[in-house]
């Protein structure tokens, strides 16, 4: 993806355009073309104060006469786009007004003996996102996503975690195998069985495993669980949201 400095995209069929329509609406694009599509300045925010350095800032035609200084500086490349292009990009209802393209990170390996959040399955954008944001809140620095999971680093989960990313370590395509390097306790959230997390005692570090909206951990992951937990619900409804009961795991045992 090329562009010279303070340019004006004008044209629909401008190729950047076409790259950065891919980029923030195509959620695995991002794996192809090994960069990531940043939109706000919430979140450019987040990544340049992780010392994440963009390859590109992208401007909307009306908002670049405005920029601050700090934004048209943090690229070596910047770009103007006309607002009618500029908004056909966006994933989002309200379209921001700029963005960054920053280098997709490098998968990492697994990191043994560091506490972790393990994702099995998890397919919902916003749900990832919400976790991400969880495990960074309460010190669970690595997430580790079995394959199944909603790309990492999709537009809807970079946009559901609010920065969350640049801040953990975050592993992608695992299988049930892999975790046996993470050498730590597995607790498997359950809606029905095991010990109540507000009489459990949590080992830390851990790792939470948590699992797909509808049909939980999977019984491969269960049978490495040492042990199961369950939040109780004395409002009687069946379970929770698996944002929602990863929050309240994950704050139970920052608090260990």
């Amino acid at each position: 993806m090329t562009s010279s400095s303070h340019s004006l995209v004008s044209s629909r069929d401008n190729a950047l355009l076409k790259d950065l329509r891919r980029l923030a609406q195509d959620s695995t694009a991002y794996r192809k073309q090994g960069q990531v599509w940043l939109e706000g300045d919430h979140l450019c925010r987040a990544a340049l104060e992780r010392g994440v350095a963009p390859a590109l800032a992208v401007f909307s035609e009306s908002f670049w006469a405005q920029a601050p200084a700090q934004w048209i500086r943090a690229a070596p490349k910047t770009v103007a786009i006309v607002d009618p292009l500029f908004a056909s990009i966006s994933g989002l209802e309200s379209p921001a007004r700029m963005g960054f393209v920053v280098p997709l990170p490098a998968n990492p390996a697994l990191a043994p003996g560091q506490a972790a959040v393990i994702l099995d399955r998890v397919q919902d954008a916003g749900n990832v996102g919400s976790i991400l944001r969880s495990a960074a809140a309460f010190g669970f620095r690595q997430v580790l996503a079995l394959s199944g999971t909603a790309a990492l680093w999709s537009p809807k989960v970079l946009r559901a975690g609010m920065g969350a990313h640049f801040g953990l370590r975050l592993v992608e395509g695992l299988a049930a195998a892999d975790l046996d390097a993470l050498g730590l306790p597995l607790l498997a959230t359950s809606s029905h069985q095991g010990d109540f997390l507000h009489q459990a005692q949590l080992p830390w570090p851990c790792a939470w495993m948590l699992g797909h909206e509808g049909q939980g951990v999977s019984a491969e992951l269960e049978s490495r669980a040492t042990a199961r937990i369950r939040i109780a619900q004395p409002g009687g409804e069946e379970s929770l949201n698996v944002a929602a009961a990863a929050a309240i795991c994950l704050h139970a045992s920052a608090g260990r």
